[in-house]
């Protein structure tokens, strides 16, 4: 790639040099999503007792260091095996297009991951052990996601799995902590917010799907096709937007949260940000509308949890 290329490549990412280097490393986009599951668990916690904040602050701070890391994983282990080049499209690009040594960006990750576990010792002190014990699991699948032999980002399992740590098992984690239980309740409405996680990665890969083909990866987006994954990409959202209203007509939800269906519009965004493009530069629209689903999704859910603590409506 030449030097004019590619400093129209990056103006089209909307990169800038100095600190936005560091910062596009963390992939600020998805840190959201270690953020909405441990909002919406510690609220549901709250509609029940009182919360401990220092608890609440350092799950929030574990999750999204683990997120970070994870995220760095997946830049290191990509440029490693040569999948990503100056000409990718989307990715934080420190590497490939910013000359930042892999080893520091590796340091990085490790470096979250241990701050990750002594704000872990807090947690497990603070409520228990068994804490630790889905805590590291939690982070062996955040390096396998792209570390590893056979990392399953590549494979079919991807959305599934980062649905089911970053949405599941970290609402169920922010609230035993708080509460010292788990209801079926709560992993009920789980659901939906790592189905949401889950389309995050799958924008991520309909976007990426030629070049991922080309490397011999297996995601979701690449058996389905094109069209396959957008239309999956729907009944990803209809089952989530269906499961809330179930929900709330069950009463898991307060009737507050049918203002979390405003999110629909996002929704509505990346679907037709997807439709008729080829180019990864062209859908880039759209991830970004899928992932600002999940979040306006996710905080007006929360909010809606935070209404039925002060003014209940049933």
């Amino acid at each position: 790639m030449s030097s004019v290329q590619n400093q129209n490549m990056k103006a089209s990412l909307n990169e800038r040099e100095g600190f936005q280097v560091w910062w596009r490393l963390l992939r600020p986009h998805t840190l959201t999503a270690a953020f909405v599951p441990v909002f919406i668990g510690t609220m549901l916690a709250a509609i029940e007792q009182s919360i401990n904040f220092w608890l609440f602050l350092a799950m929030l701070l574990a999750s999204i260091l683990i997120q970070a890391a994870t995220n760095m994983f997946n830049e290191y282990y990509d440029y490693v095996r040569g999948l990503d080049t100056e000409n990718s499209v989307g990715i934080g690009g420190t590497i490939v297009r910013d000359g930042i040594n892999p080893r520091v960006v590796l340091s990085l990750a490790l470096s979250f991951f241990a701050i990750a576990g002594l704000l872990g010792v807090y947690i497990c002190l603070s409520s228990s052990w068994w804490v630790a014990l889905v805590g590291l699991v939690s982070m062996l699948f955040g390096y396998l996601y792209t570390g590893g032999p056979y990392p399953i980002a590549y494979t079919p399992l991807g959305e599934v799995t980062a649905g089911f740590f970053m949405g599941t098992i970290i609402i169920g984690i922010s609230y035993f902590i708080q509460t010292l239980s788990l209801t079926i309740e709560v992993v009920l409405i789980s659901i939906p917010v790592a189905i949401f996680i889950g389309a995050i990665l799958l924008a991520n890969n309909i976007r990426d799907r030629v070049g991922d083909a080309e490397n011999g990866r297996k995601t979701l987006a690449i058996l389905f096709g094109h069209k396959g994954a957008v239309r999956f990409l729907i009944s990803l959202f209809a089952g989530a937007y269906a499961l809330t209203i179930t929900f709330i007509l069950f009463g898991f939800l307060p009737y507050w949260a049918l203002i979390s269906l405003f999110s629909v519009r996002k929704a509505v965004d990346a679907i037709k940000g997807f439709k008729g493009k080829s180019e990864p530069l062209e859908m880039l629209p759209a991830m970004k509308a899928t992932a600002q689903t999940n979040t306006v999704y996710g905080l007006l859910l929360g909010i809606s949890l935070l209404l039925q603590l002060y003014i209940p409506l049933g």
